[in-house]
């Protein structure tokens, strides 16, 4: 078990209560979201945490797969699932980077407040695009800190935060250099959206 996923591990429960930051931006994420989805379409999130945006897509899809490094996100994820008698959403513990992309290719994938969490950003993005099928769907949701001026105060503590295990590992980049590094991948911008000063909704086609 990764450092990573010990971090998420414990923190699983106390996230799992947690209230939505912004209600109102969530739900706008959502709808955003769902005009892209349809009946028939196969999805993958990475880093579903506890499942609760897989879940409310479920009724828009023929079928999600939701996977997160957490076991214990995963164990209440599919606890949600079996609360609401939702069966075309499978959790699975495990990280994208283990996925074949010869095996099985998907209509839209998600990527929620999750890019900024990962060591390297474009080696998950190119994964993402072999994943995808032509004309699919990439849509990420992601703290760029760097675009604010109070969030880059955590290059100076987060380092140290994850030393003694009280943060996750954090990366600091700006929403210019995110949608430079799915261009280059290949991904075209099909829609951008700033909800707040270091923060950026993306949705990108392959």
């Amino acid at each position: 078990m990764s450092k990573e996923s010990k971090f998420w591990d414990k923190l699983a429960y106390k996230y799992s209560l947690s209230p939505i930051p912004d209600q109102q931006i969530y739900e706008k994420k959502l709808s955003l979201t769902q005009k892209y989805l349809k009946p028939e379409m196969s999805i993958l999130e990475f880093g579903c945490g506890t499942g609760g945006t897989a879940l409310i897509h479920s009724s828009y899809v023929k079928h999600i797969k939701a996977i997160d490094f957490s076991e214990n996100m995963i164990k209440i994820a599919r606890q949600k699932a079996q609360d609401k008698n939702i069966q075309n959403v499978s959790f699975e513990c495990a990280d994208i980077e283990d996925f074949d992309d010869q095996k099985e290719k998907f209509d839209v994938i998600l990527g929620l407040n999750v890019l900024h969490l990962v060591e390297d950003k474009e080696r998950i993005i190119r994964k993402v695009f072999s994943l995808l099928k032509s004309g699919g769907y990439f849509v990420t949701s992601t703290a760029c800190l760097n675009d604010s001026r109070l969030l880059r105060l955590l290059k100076y503590v987060a380092p140290l935060g994850y030393r003694l295990g009280k943060l996750p590992l954090v990366r600091f980049f700006s929403e210019k250099d995110l949608v430079f590094c799915h261009e280059k991948i290949g991904f075209r911008t099909e829609h951008i959206w700033t909800p707040k000063k270091g923060s950026s909704f993306l949705i990108a086609k392959k």
